[in-house]
């Protein structure tokens, strides 16, 4: 049973924070190194649940994450669960980009996820409205005083989160797929 829910979170977690790929049962599963026909279960449950919506191009049936309350709840449930489940390290810098309380946003990414302590810097997406801007630097500084490794952050608007995944730009949808320690809401209405 735990395998199942792995899978589903994996697929729908891939799909939202994949924005810039159309994912078909194939794909994905290939992505997620599991059989086509296992992939095609998942998306279809996803479906009936409401969770996922799909439409036809030629063969393919394209899936993308429906948005409604149901998916949204159900969504920052497994971005919880996916925090949850990181390591300790993880868990400790993003207690640490926690403290950014006047950002909109932060996603923890990059080389911290996979190398861990090996990491040279902490890559942050950071979220921010320009009148906030010289506040969130600040709080950023300051972490980045009492810390040994520095946060590298990737300031952002809205709006330029807006245009550069219309752009698919490598490094913000690098970014997108990391671990989301605030603003949820804020990132899961523009990647609606």
């Amino acid at each position: 049973m735990k395998k199942k829910q792995d899978n589903e979170m994996l697929f729908i977690l891939s799909i939202l924070k994949s924005p810039e790929i159309e994912y078909n049962a194939n794909n994905i599963a290939k992505f997620m190194e599991i059989s086509s026909m296992g992939a095609l279960k998942i998306a279809k449950n996803l479906e009936k649940e409401g969770i996922l919506s799909s439409r036809n191009i030629g063969r393919a049936r394209i899936y993308k994450i429906n948005f409604n309350d149901y998916s949204r709840k159900y969504i920052k449930f497994l971005l919880k669960r996916e925090f949850e489940r990181a390591s300790p390290y993880i868990k400790m810098w993003a207690r640490e980009l926690e403290k950014i309380k006047s950002a909109d946003a932060v996603i923890l990414f990059g080389s911290v996820l996979r190398k861990e302590k090996e990491a040279g810097d902490i890559d942050a997406l950071i979220i921010v409205n320009k009148k906030n801007f010289n506040k969130v630097k600040k709080e950023v500084e300051n972490i980045n005083q009492l810390n040994e490794k520095k946060i590298h952050p990737l300031y952002q608007t809205i709006e330029d989160l807006e245009k550069h995944i219309r752009e698919k730009d490598k490094i913000v949808l690098s970014a997108i797929k990391g671990i989301f320690i605030l603003g949820d809401n804020k990132i899961l209405e523009v990647l609606k």
